[in-house]
């Protein structure tokens, strides 16, 4: 397994981590979920990426209860805050109050006395940046949180956090984590651009596209049975994705991917590694040998011409631009 710097800090990270979205804690039984964890140390993996709202709050218990006994130095916690966790109207959002209490209640699920990178998981307009941003900085103070970054901001709001959070002498970001893949690439138009300027990595999502990238979702033909579009937490998030046109670019891409020795899901994986702006990249399985399997993409260097055959393969179905552009 290699590692990588995140952004300009000290921290390094696994190229390929364990994120617990929607397995841990709702589409497979804890067992399972701990068989999966340990298969990604046994592999490798040190960073492990899960949110307090996953899971209605029993992904981050899960994970805490898979990590228990391993020791805390050799594996990187990441965790995040901003979708609603209870009925109050301060249970949501990146106001103080709730960005201070999640922490807490994070840190006791997870059975942990830090967290090493924790993310607002959205932006919030509603609060100003600089309450946001102080209160993270008061948790990397009491040594509660070790790092900072967010998920799924736009250039404009990652700069605007480093710019107020210079102007303040507060603790700034070094990550965001956005959603990434060879059919969904609105990050390359600004977002990277930016944070690499501003000396901030991509921790990315769904490098696989919800499964659709392994090829088991064939065109013409309902998703396997027990699939991720079959489950009713991850079907609403494939669907983008489950048209004939986009189906049948993906399977001409079995060819490419035999010619480069890798399996369809590390040829996925792999690619989005090549962004050198890209950390790590967020990888989840229900069965152990999902995640030897992604692992396998980890060093791999995809040549430019066969870089050039994936884009010409998707040229029609990759999403490209920022949404609502």
């Amino acid at each position: 397994m290699k590692h990588r710097r995140l952004g300009r800090s000290g921290l390094s990270v696994s190229e390929i981590s364990y994120g617990n979205w929607i397995t841990h804690g709702d589409q497979i039984e804890a067992d399972a979920a701990t068989a999966c964890v340990h298969a990604a140390l046994d592999e490798g993996i040190t960073t492990f990426d899960t949110a307090d709202v996953y899971a209605q709050t029993r992904a981050e218990s899960v994970l805490g209860k898979a990590l228990d006994g391993v020791r805390r130095e050799s594996y990187e916690l990441f965790t995040k805050v901003f979708w609603p966790t209870g009925p109050g109207e301060n249970d949501k959002g990146l106001g103080r109050k709730h960005i201070i209490e999640s922490a807490h209640n994070s840190l006791r699920r997870l059975n942990t006395d830090h967290i090493d990178l924790y993310q607002a998981h959205r932006y919030d307009p509603t609060v100003p940046l600089e309450e946001t941003l102080r209160a993270f900085d008061d948790l990397v103070r009491a040594g509660k949180v070790l790092y900072v970054g967010v998920s799924e901001w736009t250039a404009q709001q990652i700069a605007d956090a480093v710019r107020i959070a210079g102007q303040l002498g507060l603790d700034r970001i070094i990550s965001n984590q956005p959603q990434y893949s060879m059919l969904w690439r609105p990050i390359e138009t600004d977002v990277v651009p930016t944070s690499r300027d501003l000396g901030i990595s991509q921790i990315v999502w769904s490098p696989i596209a919800q499964g659709v990238l392994t090829g088991k979702y064939l065109p013409g033909q309902p998703p396997p049975s027990g699939s991720r579009a079959t489950a009713g937490s991850g079907a609403g998030f494939i669907a983008r994705f489950l048209t004939d046109e986009v189906l049948g670019a993906v399977q001409d891409l079995r060819p490419i991917a035999a010619d480069a020795g890798l399996t369809m899901a590390q040829l996925a994986v792999a690619w989005v590694l090549q962004n050198t702006n890209v950390a790590s990249a967020i990888v989840g399985a229900s069965r152990p040998e999902q995640v030897k399997d992604n692992v396998g993409a980890s060093g791999v260097v995809l040549e430019p011409a066969l870089l050039a055959r994936i884009d010409e393969v998707l040229a029609h179905v990759a999403v490209l631009e920022p949404e609502g552009d």
